[in-house]
């Protein structure tokens, strides 16, 4: 079918491990910390609000999600927030960032199966010091042989990363985020494939593209045959 496959670049959050089920779980405490104030539906759309104005200062990751909150509280309550539940939303940050990894299913075996003949990138955006804690505690750090941790996932950054290795035209890059993972990878000559999340954050949503190098699998138990039939 074309170039052979010899890279293969995996997103982390709610591709190998879950994510977002836990940031919407603390959303869900925000919410009950400020209903006396605003209703949750106008305080969710008001928090992804502050979310899209703060990325370009904060970034992807929890601690970006904790100043955004605090800062939807702030507005909100006209600045009437008790001290006490900017208190209770520093400590749910705080738990989400020392939270035990949950593994997605068949994310080992598959990355397990893939190493052997081909080289396998962590590629991944949010905080760096959250991400490496994850990827040491997933117990999976040992099958990649590279790490990329990025600001923010671009076709440019997927072509620099590939072509540190054998160039985006023999690679593939496996996410649940078709706006970060896959449509920009595609973007720079890679494969991409989608391995849907039942939670996926608002601001990854993205019509699924329709392109030669896109595939799509239910889960990663899927993975080795698909790689399996790009080559």
């Amino acid at each position: 079918m074309g170039a052979k496959v010899t890279t293969i670049g995996f997103d982390a959050d709610d591709t190998l491990w879950q994510n977002e089920r836990f940031f919407q779980l603390t959303q869900a405490r925000f919410a009950a910390l400020l209903a006396e104030y605003a209703a949750p539906d106008h305080l969710a759309a008001r928090l992804l609000e502050a979310e899209r104005r703060n990325l370009g200062q904060y970034g992807f990751g929890i601690k970006g999600f904790v100043l955004s909150m605090i800062e939807t509280a702030i507005e909100v309550t006209e600045e009437r927030v008790p001290a006490r539940v900017i208190r209770q939303l520093i400590e749910a940050g705080q738990e989400m960032l020392a939270h035990p990894i949950h593994l997605l299913p068949h994310a080992a075996e598959a990355i397990s199966a893939l190493t052997e003949a081909h080289t396998i990138v962590l590629i991944t955006k949010g905080d760096l010091l959250d991400q490496e804690r994850k990827l040491a505690q997933s117990g999976l750090g040992e099958l990649f042989d590279g790490v990329e941790i990025v600001s923010h996932k671009t076709p440019q950054i997927y072509h620099d990363i590939f072509a540190r290795y054998d160039g985006a035209e023999h690679a593939v890059m496996v996410g649940n985020s078709l706006k970060s993972d896959v449509i920009p990878a595609i973007e720079a000559g890679a494969w991409g494939v989608h391995v849907p999340h039942d939670l996926t954050w608002a601001l990854e949503h993205a019509v699924p593209p329709k392109h030669r190098r896109f595939r799509e699998i239910p889960d990663l138990g899927a993975l080795p045959d698909i790689v399996a039939a790009l080559e």
